[in-house]
């Protein structure tokens, strides 16, 4: 346990430095304007029309591209197919329990980024959630607080409390092993992510936070088998066509114009 409290204090001192090297050196990014409709990645006029304004510079384009490559042959030859068998055995009902599970636990989070964004009226929301869906979804493994009472899921992340407090993006940046963000988003999700999350603390060692981060992950790939391919197939440049994605989506997540799930 020793262990791992010295690990989580080396980890968040990590996420602390870059969250200091984002605030100190990355300048406000310009927003990006779009219209007020629905983001449908899977319509051809996504792909044909002209893409929207993402005003967040991508000067590591080459090294973006290397890392987009590495993403894809591994989720194509390792991940997609470990991701597929696992569906064929467990229901999706349990999968989207375990979700359910992991997304409860980050709760506190969320509240605590709502309170510092001043979205008061959605900490509200996300307190009700947690506690709803501790107490009578059995620990968080249902959601009677969105299915039976209404308190649809809330997005609040530090990296999106960051921008609201005017940090820039800084570039746009493709991780291995994590996809697609930005310079602040990533440091801000180090630290919502890795050295906040209470699931983590259980852990005695680096095993099994590596472990836990890769069943999370594994059980979530699983409930969104056959979009990458899609979006692979109906676009000409998939970096371009995943790019432009992420950013539409995160517009779109962060104007709170869209459900976190469907219903």
């Amino acid at each position: 346990m020793i262990f791992t409290m010295k690990a989580t204090f080396r980890l968040f001192i990590v996420c602390v430095c870059l969250f200091i090297a984002t605030v100190t050196l990355v300048p406000p990014a310009v927003s990006m304007a779009t219209d007020d409709g629905a983001t449908d990645f899977l319509d051809d006029e996504f792909y044909d029309s002209e893409p929207m304004s993402v005003e967040v510079g991508d000067p590591l384009e080459s090294f973006n591209r290397a890392m987009f490559r590495f993403n894809d042959f591994n989720y194509t030859w390792v991940f997609n197919p470990v991701a597929t068998g696992y569906s064929h055995i467990v229901p999706v009902d349990i999968r989207g329990s375990v979700g359910n599970f992991f997304y409860n636990l980050q709760e506190p989070l969320r509240f605590i980024n709502s309170i510092l964004q001043g979205r008061l009226s959605d900490a509200g929301t996300v307190l009700v959630r947690f506690v709803v869906n501790t107490t009578g979804g059995v620990a968080g493994l249902g959601d009677p607080a969105g299915r039976e009472l209404g308190f649809k899921a809330i997005d609040a992340s530090l990296g999106e409390t960051l921008g609201v407090w005017g940090i820039g993006d800084g570039f746009y940046l493709v991780v291995p092993f994590y996809g697609p963000t930005t310079l602040r988003d990533f440091s801000g999700d180090m630290v919502d992510g890795l050295a906040l999350s209470p699931y983590y603390y259980w852990a005695d060692g680096w095993e099994e936070i590596a472990a836990i981060y890769l069943g999370k992950e594994l059980n979530k790939m699983s409930l969104y088998l056959g979009e990458y391919e899609d979006m692979k197939q109906m676009s000409f440049d998939p970096y371009i066509a995943l790019r432009n994605g992420y950013f539409q989506y995160r517009k779109k997540i962060r104007d709170h114009n869209i459900p976190l799930y469907d219903e």
